[in-house]
């Protein structure tokens, strides 16, 4: 995972909870003003393949169901922090990956499921119609579980956190997370296989998660932050780099924009960088 941080950490979006809750809250607005849209948003493999490949992206506009405003915006704002909580822990460019990685995860799980209902339900598809059926099962897939995913990955991370149910009774977040593991396994369980594609395609992520990190379990959010500078000093110190200022000993791991120039006045070759060129005491061999 390290070598493809290096070449594609830069790109990974900053504060990404937020940018969702955005995506929500245009969700919403659609939902308000042009209901009727929704259901050109949606993931449909059906209409993927007939050419309507915006779907692939545009799904993640549907908001979670709440008629409650208050408590809408109340999920929002607690999927949001822990969200930042995790980032802030985990890192920019891993907490990136487990985002797109679930929701990879979800259009596959979409697709899995046309096939299936192609090969075992042939004949509800010929009584409602290809189109429909799977206009209708589309809604089925949406960041609902995705948001389960975050949640227990924050739980799995910070098992001993405290949260206030229904703003008065302090329970540990440990707890929340096994109720609701329990709640999506009964779902799954329970539901017919539409539900239990969608609950697999998106929770497989936490999965792959837990397995991958399971040695980190055992460390409180303080230890892993330091683990990750500690591996980054490492970095740091062991990388070649190509300039170093003789004076402060920056580099262009330091400050990529840092200008570094010779002294010609100086004997021997030294090296400074801009902000000590001119200010240095020229070297001289005795």
């Amino acid at each position: 995972m390290s070598s493809f941080e290096k070449k594609f950490g830069k790109y990974a979006i900053r504060n990404i909870s937020f940018v969702l809750v955005v995506c929500y809250a245009i969700g919403y607005l659609i939902e308000m003003l042009f209901p009727d849209l929704i259901w050109y948003l949606t993931l449909n493999p059906y209409a993927i393949l007939h050419g309507q490949i915006w779907r692939l992206v545009t799904w993640i506009l549907i908001p979670p169901s709440e008629s409650n405003i208050f408590l809408t915006l109340l999920m929002l704002y607690f999927y949001c922090s822990i969200g930042t909580s995790l980032e802030r822990t985990w890192g920019t460019y891993r907490y990136n990956v487990y985002l797109f990685q679930g929701m990879l995860f979800t259009i596959a799980g979409s697709f899995l499921l046309m096939g299936y209902t192609y090969l075992f339900k042939g004949n509800e598809l010929a009584i409602f119609g290809a189109e429909y059926y799977f206009t209708a099962v589309s809604l089925y897939f949406s960041t609902y579980y995705i948001n389960m995913s975050i949640f227990l990955a924050f739980a799995a991370t910070f098992p001993d956190a405290t949260v206030l149910l229904m703003f008065i009774i302090p329970i540990k977040i440990k707890w929340l997370g096994i109720i609701y593991a329990i709640m999506l396994a009964s779902s799954f369980f329970q539901g017919d296989v539409n539900t239990k594609f969608a609950i697999a395609a998106s929770l497989l992520n936490f999965v792959v998660f837990f397995i991958t990190s399971r040695n980190m379990m055992h460390m409180n959010p303080k230890q892993i932050h330091r683990r990750q500078e500690f591996k980054r000093e490492v970095k740091r110190n062991t990388s070649i780099t190509k300039h170093k200022c003789a004076i402060c000993g920056r580099t262009e791991e330091d400050s990529p924009n840092l200008q570094f120039r010779f002294c010609s006045k100086c004997d021997g070759n030294y090296e400074y960088c801009e902000e000590h060129l001119y200010t240095h005491t020229h070297v001289k061999k005795q």
